[in-house]
């Protein structure tokens, strides 16, 4: 049959200098960053609020401010700076972050994620973004090879956005898909498993913690007893589960689950049906791990589930094909490099198998190029987050909330000096991002 493709509402129009998509912690920082170069930004974001992976995905913790080490009666040692600070000093002084905790040989801030929500809306209103919430990209605008901005679906109708500089900041390169642009996803195809996180309420946090010990990845011993109720039956694929105090009173933040499909397949979250799958698979763990969170742990038997994401966490799916790519071996090899624009402390941290792979990095950091965030073709598009070009490890290590922070205060700035220097991100000069964002008292290196 041949149908007509008719929505008779009237579309609008917008017209920004940059427009960023995706309001996750990558776009609030390039959105936020590029207003502050006096520039006209529109923030376009799927849901009704910033936020994200950590937000909607309920990540819940800020990972990649401090350097690893195993150096004895070590305290943390901060190296990331400039807009991620910023945001967790915000955070802070509203009662919406945690001190440091344990991670394994480094450390991590829990933050409340409604708070995180506050916090970028009135970052955003006082930097004067224009944010619209509840629309979704669905056409790239094209003026020949430079993306010109978005039509977005809205209640309203079709608002298309032009722009002279798109950020595209959805997390799964939606836009670069769109235009056409290079992208490839995850080891051939390969990601890493999605995870539904939950809250617990009812705990006895000051019983759970002199039982297990300040380290929020539990030892040996939850390990077993997972093993042993997975060979009695129970539906419980992961044995390494990491457990957090909350900014809340008692309240653990739960990082547990595994979710694969049916057929025993990482599922792709660029796929509806894997998704769906994902979404009704990660819930059912949810409820297993929380059962036997209360039959097995100390100061658990009266907890209950408060909260699951808002969507399954998502770790990798589809990425840009950049000027530069960040390799496996750049990495571990703690490498500078010439043109980078934020650093990263954070291990290789990958989710695949039937427990998480941590691959340290010790008292040390490395850096992320400029060219891994724009587009080998195309005009007018960059990119900032998790959908940078980077090799299927070392995205497990470059993908997080600080780093996701870093990147979109350069890429703002990134975005900033092409508009006023009317040249493609291509041309921006690194260098030029650089002293930017160490006026903003990011260090590099």
């Amino acid at each position: 049959m041949n149908f007509e493709d008719v929505d008779r509402r009237p579309a609008l129009r917008r017209v920004s200098d940059v427009l960023v998509v995706g309001g996750g912690a990558a776009g609030v920082a390039a959105a936020a960053t590029a207003r502050r170069q006096g520039l006209q930004v529109t923030l376009l974001e799927k849901y009704g609020f910033c936020g994200g992976g950590a937000v909607a995905g309920l990540s819940g913790t800020v990972c990649g401010l401090y350097l690893a080490t195993e150096r004895a009666g070590a305290r943390p040692e901060q190296v990331v700076f400039g807009f991620a600070d910023e945001f967790v000093r915000a955070l802070d002084a509203r009662g919406g972050i945690a001190p440091p905790v344990r991670y394994g040989r480094t450390w991590t801030r829990v933050h409340d994620p409604l708070i995180w929500r506050d916090t970028a809306d009135d970052l955003l209103a006082a930097e004067g973004v224009t944010v619209i919430y509840h629309a979704l990209a669905t056409r790239v605008l094209l003026d020949g090879d430079r993306i010109a901005g978005v039509s977005a679906w809205t209640k309203q109708g079709r608002v298309d956005i032009e722009a002279a500089i798109t950020v595209d900041a959805s997390g799964d390169a939606d836009v670069v898909a769109m235009a056409g642009l290079g992208s490839f996803v995850g080891d051939d195809g390969h990601v890493q498993n999605p995870t539904m996180i939950f809250r617990l309420l009812g705990v006895d946090v000051a019983r759970f913690r002199a039982e297990y010990g300040d380290d929020t990845i539990m030892g040996e011993a939850v390990s077993a007893a997972l093993r042993r109720a997975q060979a009695a039956g129970r539906p419980l694929p992961r044995s390494k589960v990491w457990l957090f105090p909350t900014t809340r009173p008692g309240e653990l933040l739960c990082n547990c689950t595994r979710i694969t499909g049916a057929d025993g397949r990482e599922l792709d979250p660029l796929r509806f049906a894997d998704f769906t799958e994902a979404e009704i698979e990660g819930r059912r763990q949810v409820h297993a791990y929380a059962a036997f969170i209360r039959d097995h742990l100390v100061g658990c038997e009266q907890a209950f589930v408060n909260d699951t994401g808002v969507q399954v966490g998502i770790r990798q799916s589809r990425q840009v094909q950049g000027t530069a790519r960040l390799l496996n071996a750049d990495v571990v090899a703690a490498r500078k490099f010439d043109d980078g624009i934020a650093r990263s402390p954070w291990p290789i941290e990958l989710h695949a198998g039937d427990r998480p792979k941590v691959e340290w990095i010790l008292d040390d950091y490395y850096t992320v190029p400029y060219g891994c965030f724009v587009p080998t073709a195309g005009e007018g598009l960059l990119v900032a987050g998790r959908c940078l070009s980077a090799e299927h490890e070392a995205v497990a290590s470059a993908r997080v909330t600080a780093q996701c922070f870093s990147y979109g205060q350069a890429i703002g700035h990134a975005a900033a000096l092409a508009v006023r220097d009317r040249r493609q991100p291509r041309a921006v000069d690194a260098a030029a991002v650089r002293d930017a964002l160490r006026r903003d008292g990011a260090a590099i290196n």
